[in-house]
């Protein structure tokens, strides 16, 4: 397996863990709302970019998305909800 293999089947497999925290992330003010929208925004790039063939930068775009998640969740800015809520 080449390095662009292994690099790629990271980005689907972090790509499936983030989007479900996406589904299951709830702002509960106006800096988890913005934090919400910038994970978003780091989703879809990572998206823009693996289409591009450009797989660093989409994996990058995935790390900050991540980032974003866990310290929102860390300072309270947002909370886990169940998915069907």
């Amino acid at each position: 397996m080449s390095l662009s293999d292994d690099l790629l089947n990271e980005i689907e497999k972090w790509k499936a863990k983030l989007d479900k925290g996406i589904l299951t992330a709830a702002p509960i003010d106006s800096v988890g709302e913005a934090m919400l929208s910038n994970i978003k925004a780091y989703r879809q790039d990572c998206d823009h970019f693996l289409r591009k063939g450009d797989l660093v930068r989409s994996f990058e775009c995935l790390v900050w998305a991540w980032a974003y998640l866990e310290i929102g969740q860390n300072l309270g800015h947002i909370v886990k909800k169940s998915p069907s809520a």
